[in-house]
């Protein structure tokens, strides 16, 4: 079973603004799914849809095998859904926020006080489990909102931003958790974000898209094989560098052959294949060029 199943999904507001075009997509479970497009272009959206927090205007959706409009209960308990703005409890400390979030998950006391325990050690809030919520800077509110998403132990994991307002160290700390809660637990994360260079070191597949319409999905070589370009090769010679655009890999024996054969002298061989941003914009021109 996929662990989200996404069929013409849509969301029309009132007023008529269309966040999300008819969407259709698939989540492996144990997957890190990166959801990519810029601010607007309909990623919220979709998590609410498949949280059950909104309502589709057409089409459907499946998160865990249950329907988020008429099995909302069943969504909420296999999953976590971590905001860029979370709302908890200023008045209250980090610990007991996560205490009040595990009852309301089901926990006993003595679970969700285990369970929020071991959350704040490995995401370095020990020191301040105990501080009113209304001490915390942003990256610290953000790391919390982690915290009490994992309370319950979800299978699925919707993440919008995680990383926002962190610090570098703060932000490795939550990657290596996200990438663990995948690797060793198989729990699959539906991650949304604008940073396509974050994006492409932590997820193992993706989706783009923009103004609520998916423009492409696959993994990095799938997306990289849709735009056909190649390879970039750079070659330092003796005479200066080199600079050659290949279809595969394959081919640099034989253009270094041939370099040397004419007397070059070669110091150095690098490859580059096209990042996930060089690929969206690429994406996004040739739309803009179809209109």
């Amino acid at each position: 079973m996929k662990a989200a199943v996404l069929n013409e999904l849509s969301k029309t507001y009132p007023g008529g603004k269309k966040a999300v075009d008819g969407i259709s997509l698939s989540l492996e479970k144990g997957e890190i799914f990166g959801f990519l497009g810029p601010n607007g272009a309909g990623k919220t959206t979709t998590v609410k849809l498949l949280t059950g927090m909104l309502s589709p205007t057409g089409g459907s959706c499946l998160t865990g095998g249950f329907d988020p409009v008429s099995e909302p209960e069943k969504v909420h308990r296999l999953s976590g859904v971590v905001t860029e703005h979370a709302a908890m409890y200023d008045r209250m400390s980090g610990m007991e926020n996560l205490i009040f979030y595990g009852r309301m998950f089901g926990l006993t006391e003595d679970e969700s006080r285990r369970r929020a325990g071991l959350l704040l050690g490995d995401l370095e809030l020990e020191e301040v489990s105990d501080v009113k919520l209304s001490a915390y800077s942003t990256g610290m509110r953000q790391r919390l909102s982690l915290a009490r998403a994992l309370m319950h132990d979800p299978e699925i994991l919707f993440l919008d931003e995680p990383t926002s307002g962190l610090d570098p160290e703060s932000a490795r700390n939550v990657n290596n958790m996200i990438k663990q809660l995948s690797e060793e637990k198989g729990v699959t994360v539906f991650l949304c974000t604008h940073q396509l260079r974050y994006a492409q070191e932590i997820c193992t597949r993706y989706g783009l898209i923009e103004d609520g319409r998916l423009l492409a999905g696959g993994t990095l070589r799938e997306l990289r094989a849709l735009i056909g370009s190649g390879v970039s090769l750079h070659i330092r010679t003796g005479s200066g560098m080199i600079e050659k655009n290949i279809p595969r890999e394959d081919v640099i024996p034989s253009v270094i052959r041939e370099l040397v054969n004419s007397g070059e002298d070669i110091y150095s061989v690098e490859t580059s294949e096209p990042s996930l941003e060089d690929i969206y914009f690429a994406l996004t021109v040739s739309k803009e060029d179809m209109r």
